[in-house]
């Protein structure tokens, strides 16, 4: 249960994050004022203009601002570069296509190679509060003596009622080296209880394995959070042990798995499928099409597979699910996925910032879009609020009578 969690409170915070940075373009576009004359080489305004753009109306703003804001002599020139490029991404209307400044393209960076900076906890609302679902192992966190089912009331000197989830982790992550105080309430204490506790860089688990067993049957419990830098390798060793062991089947949980690296998604893949096999076709929507293809490997061939999907699965993870499903009629269970099927490269661009970009769509082998659709389990179980109260896992329930 754990691991869902930290997926579900990882993909809201992902989400936010996405979208302050899509707000951000937004707001620096409309509010921020930059004086033209302080940015090398932009008074070029109409070298290189495409045909059927009428930049003079953008120079003609920028010079307006420039002579009458009233605050004209504060004005970042930076911030209104930057605030056009999103202004123009957003006229797109595709909130994949993204431009990220220099600071958001580095917490992006480490958002891909599955660390942070923080306390190293997972956190939910729970009846309305934010509640510690688990700290980390060997996190600054579980070394302070945070708990599961601790109420956090105050985190610093801001309560914490009312807050929503990302709120909260945003508060609560900081710098390395530095300290956050977080006032509790836990039910065997009779007052709360102040622990403080000094941040650290946190490495996310990408890939965990446990055993589940139902009807004398041990099967492998495979959690993937997400497509990063690493997954490749952690995934590999764990299809080792796999491999090793004495598994009558095995259950792939990408709920909550955002995606990530597409060719991670297809080298994982080849931990299923033989040399040669069709993984993904990317439709750049001109006739012309890349196809990627299963490197083998086929640790895991043998065993008899479910794979957990819901909402929150998408992008890499609905590649990885449905090349399994189309290839080898590996069942899905759990709830339909998010239906983010769309190619994006990443950019590196002039002083640290980047561009990321919406250039094709994703095909299954069978010829499915993921785009909008997503995809339809086999077996589809809720997952409600009460589950969650409960710490009842319904879905994972139904993945092991798949395989009794």
């Amino acid at each position: 249960m754990n691991n869902y969690f930290k997926r579900f409170s990882s993909l809201i915070l992902m989400i936010v994050l996405a979208g302050g940075i899509f707000g951000a373009g937004f707001w620096y576009g409309k509010n921020s004022i930059p004086s033209v004359e302080k940015i090398s080489g932009v008074l070029n305004p109409l070298e290189g203009q495409p045909a059927g753009a009428d930049f003079s109306l953008f120079w003609d703003a920028w010079k307006e601002v420039q002579e009458k804001f009233v605050n004209r002599n504060n004005l970042d020139p930076q911030k209104m570069v930057y605030g056009a490029i999103s202004g123009m991404l957003s006229a797109l209307d595709d909130p994949y296509t993204v431009f990220m400044t220099p600071k958001e393209n580095e917490e992006f960076s480490e958002s891909m190679q599955g660390n942070f900076q923080g306390i190293g906890a997972e956190i939910g609302l729970r009846k309305g509060l934010i509640t510690v679902i688990s700290p980390l192992e060997n996190s600054p966190a579980k070394a302070a003596g945070l708990m599961p089912g601790d109420m956090i009331l105050k985190i610093d000197e801001k309560s914490t009622e009312g807050l929503l989830v990302e709120e909260a982790v945003s508060l609560i992550r900081g710098e390395k080296g530095t300290e956050v105080k977080l006032t509790i309430a836990r039910s065997s204490l009779v007052s709360s209880k102040e622990i403080k506790i000094i941040r650290d860089v946190i490495n996310i688990p990408i890939v965990t394995l446990e055993t589940k067993e139902i009807n004398g049957k041990k099967i492998a419990y495979v959690s993937l959070s997400q497509f990063t830098e690493n997954s490749v390798s952690e995934f590999k060793k764990t299809s080792q042990k796999i491999s090793a062991s004495d598994f009558d089947g095995m259950i792939l949980d990408l709920r909550n798995n955002p995606g990530g690296y597409l060719e991670s998604s297809v080298e994982i893949a080849g931990q299923f499928l033989e040399k040669g096999k069709l993984v993904v076709s990317e439709d750049y929507g001109d006739g012309k099409k890349k196809e990627h293809f299963s490197e083998g490997g086929q640790q895991l061939s043998s065993l008899p597979l479910v794979v957990l999907i819901n909402g929150g699965s998408a992008s890499a993870s609905e590649i990885l699910a449905g090349a399994l499903r189309d290839q080898l009629g590996t069942r899905l269970a759990g709830e339909k996925s998010f239906g983010k099927g769309s190619v994006q490269e990443l950019e590196q661009m002039k002083n640290g910032t980047s561009l990321k970009i919406t250039v094709a769509k994703w095909l299954t082998p069978s010829g499915h879009s993921i785009m909008d659709d997503g995809l339809e389990p086999d077996e589809k179980v809720s997952f409600n609020q009460e589950d969650i109260d409960e710490g009842r896992d319904p879905q994972l329930d139904k993945a092991l009578e798949m395989l009794k």
